[in-house]
């Protein structure tokens, strides 16, 4: 550790020291003013066996313990880092080492399972509904949902998961290790988006180490710590890629994507459905995003969430779309019989069911007769006419059968005026 480092720490040490309760909240503001005392504090951190290390623990438990919010994320920040030192001591059997970063996390942990008035706290987590929107999921993407009796019973539901109460700890063993780190890890979580890049990097650092040591992959990614294999649970990787996922939407790509794949290389080893099933559900929803590595940018998650204003596509299919379709076709269908088209190249004339004069008779005769001749020229061009018709190259499928209709009924009418003497006759008589 450098001279220049050392000193900063210390005049950090003392400055604090003879700080009143009164100035906290200035003194909380003026520490982001400092750039060079957290790289100080993360050497001091990774150096075991440094004479500063315990003062600044209990420092860093001082600053937790005063209450400011800005205090206790300060100390949180570090808590990646402890946890490295904490667990490679254990896997290195050297606990006297670690005697002040266990105090300090155990400390942390206590202080986090009690409510102001000492009562153990009991933590919620409300799991969102797939039939309402939320920052995770849409029910437009994942299809409609049958509205069965038991669908419509548990809408308006809520379903609520708690933890806790949790029992305090006085030190750290085999049995207990995890439950309190993850613990940890919940309460760094939630703090996330105040989190400076430095913690953001130890984090995804202290995830590929905890899942590779002791493994083949340890070669390939050319770490030289420890070869001891460490213990852990699912819980514990689980949290470790909550913070991994805020990680890789916040700039740090390259050490996120590696981060995942170790946690998702450990849990397929260890055979963990949870951290699976988050893991992938992470990995894959990062496949179609595009990835920028904007480390000056917001600080969020970034996801795509419909309008809540409810409105109506301009193509939604309703009953009146329905039926004002319906009647364009009704008539475009009448045009094309009333009007004079081209079929085949063969112009159809219109025949005139009438009479010479226009008026019908009630039963269909005509006033006047017309000679036989002419009916039967008649009936000839209805016949060629019908022929042409029935061609299909020159027929459009969507009139065809309206044309054969009205062709039989001109073909009754002409065969009726052909007797239409006969008929003429009776009447008279």
């Amino acid at each position: 550790m450098l001279a220049m480092d050392q000193g900063v720490v210390e005049d950090w040490l003392s400055e604090f020291k003879t700080l009143p309760d009164s100035a906290l909240s200035t003194y909380a503001t003026s520490l982001k003013d400092k750039g060079s005392l957290v790289p100080a504090l993360y050497k001091v951190i990774r150096e075991n066996y440094s004479d500063l290390l315990e003062p600044v623990c209990h420092q860093l438990f001082e600053f937790y313990r005063s209450g400011e919010p800005r205090l206790q994320r300060f100390t949180l920040q570090f808590l990646p880092e402890l946890l490295w030192s904490l667990l490679s001591v254990s896997a290195a059997r050297d606990p006297h080492t670690s005697g002040c970063i266990e105090a300090l996390l155990l400390g942390i942990y206590n202080l986090e399972i009690v409510d102001k008035d000492g009562q153990s706290k009991i933590l919620s987590f409300t799991v969102p509904s797939l039939s309402k929107p939320s920052v995770y999921h849409e029910p437009s993407a994942i299809g409609s949902i049958a509205l069965t009796e038991g669908a419509l019973a548990n809408h308006g539901l809520s379903r609520v998961v708690y933890s806790g109460p949790h029992h305090q700890r006085e030190t750290f063993t085999a049995q207990n290790r995890f439950e309190v780190l993850t613990f940890l890890l919940l309460c760094y979580n939630a703090a996330l988006s105040y989190m400076a890049i430095s913690s953001l990097q130890s984090l995804c650092q202290l995830s590929s180490r905890v899942c590779i040591c002791g493994y083949p992959r340890q070669q390939l990614r050319r770490y030289k710590g420890i070869n001891t294999r460490l213990t852990v649970t699912s819980e514990f990787l689980v949290q470790l890629i909550t913070g991994i996922h805020y990680a890789l939407s916040n700039g740090e790509v390259e050490l996120g994507s590696k981060a995942l794949d170790d946690v998702l290389y450990r849990a397929q080893l260890e055979l963990f459905p949870e951290a699976l099933l988050v893991g992938n559900a992470i990995k894959s929803s990062l496949h179609g995003a595009a990835l920028k590595s904007n480390k000056e940018g917001a600080r969020s998650i970034q996801v795509e969430i419909t309008p809540t204003s409810s409105r109506i596509s301009r193509n939604a299919v309703t009953s009146l779309s329905i039926r004002g379709h319906r009647w364009k076709r009704h008539e475009s269908q009448e045009v094309s019989v009333d009007s004079e088209t081209a079929l085949g190249g063969v112009a159809i004339p219109e025949i005139s069911v009438t009479g010479v004069s226009g008026e019908r008779m009630p039963n269909g005769d005509s006033l006047r007769p017309r000679p036989d001749g002419r009916a039967q020229a008649d009936a000839e061009q209805l016949g060629a006419a019908s022929e042409v018709s029935q061609d299909p190259r020159g027929h459009d499928p969507s009139t065809r059968g309206q044309e054969v209709r009205r062709q039989k009924s001109v073909r009754r009418m002409v065969e009726n005026e052909g007797s239409g003497p006969t008929s003429a006759g009776r009447s008279q008589y």
